[in-house]
């Protein structure tokens, strides 16, 4: 018999990086992207204790460091989803970490971007149909990893 386990909260309106657990919302309007840690993200690392971002202004590529975070169960840098220019850092959640737990997909976002090559990397991100299969594939690597919770 095997444990059926509810599938994290993953919005259908965003992009996911599998890799780094960060979700990306474009913002067609204004052609910037929002960026912050998804829920499987949030339950690998537990509650977050300190988050610092790169600074406004500074250019970053995908796979590269945009700032680091500190959390219960782990230390880690946070590395770019996408390539561009971080144009605004969400200083509550600097000044309040706890926010991205309560509220990752609201107010608890990280920074704001200028995508440099959307067209070219938001294809190598998790959305639409592949959603669901991403959040109940990892949902049970999260819990086959940690079977007690």
């Amino acid at each position: 018999m095997t444990d059926s386990h509810p599938v994290l909260e993953l919005p259908l309106d965003r992009f996911y990086d599998a890799l780094r657990h960060l979700w990306v919302q474009p913002t067609f309007d204004t052609g910037r992207v929002v960026v912050g840690i998804d829920a499987v993200g949030l339950e690998y690392i537990g509650d977050l204790a300190y988050i610092q971002c790169a600074p406004r202004g500074t250019h970053v590529h995908r796979g590269e460091p945009m700032g680091s975070l500190e959390a219960a169960k782990m230390t880690d840098i946070l590395s770019a989803p996408i390539s561009g220019q971080i144009i605004t850092v969400n200083e509550a959640v600097i000044r309040n970490p706890s926010l991205v737990n309560r509220d990752p997909y609201g107010n608890g976002w990280l920074a704001e971007f200028s995508p440099e090559c959307w067209d070219k990397e938001s294809v190598q991100l998790i959305s639409g149909s592949r959603i669901g299969e991403y959040g109940q594939r990892e949902t049970e690597r999260l819990h086959s990893a940690n079977p007690v919770r």
